[in-house]
């Protein structure tokens, strides 16, 4: 589930570090992506990009995280969807990806993820606003993990 902060606001000094918009997504037992929008002190927005893997000894969590800036949205993304194609295309052109989508349905809830994804698979390129447009209703707060 996405959403927007509401704490966000008057005291952004205070507030600076909170995501104004999470989304999660479960990749099996032991990891976790989550994509948060931030702002920084001048008033602009970046993305960060978080790995969590559950430890195997179940003490705790890695984590890696990643920050995109504005500018490399188009580069990341076209990037991104370059090297999936590739694999997809021409690295294992008889797999079938579309097997894992039931796991997000059954965990989110939202059928409507899925068919986003058979979407952006069968599109050549997709932009920024209609992938924003899809999960805009999905994600979880990195703010809210216990360490």
């Amino acid at each position: 589930m996405a959403y927007e902060n509401k704490n966000f606001g008057e005291n952004r000094g205070e507030s600076r570090n909170e995501s104004l918009y999470s989304k999660r997504i479960k990749a099996g037992k032991r990891r976790t992506y989550f994509f948060d929008v931030r702002a920084t002190r001048g008033n602009d927005y970046f993305i960060t990009i978080t790995e969590s893997k559950k430890r195997f000894d179940d003490n705790g969590y890695d984590r890696h995280k990643m920050f995109l800036y504005k500018e490399d949205f188009n580069k990341f993304l076209a990037g991104l969807t370059e090297t999936i194609n590739y694999v997809k295309t021409d690295l294992m052109p008889d797999f079938d990806f579309d097997a894992f989508n039931h796991d997000q349905e059954n965990e989110e809830g939202n059928a409507a993820v899925a068919a986003a994804v058979e979407a952006v698979e069968a599109a050549e390129t997709v932009s920024v606003p209609e992938v924003s447009a899809v999960v805009a209703n999905e994600g979880d707060n990195v703010d809210d993990w216990k360490i």
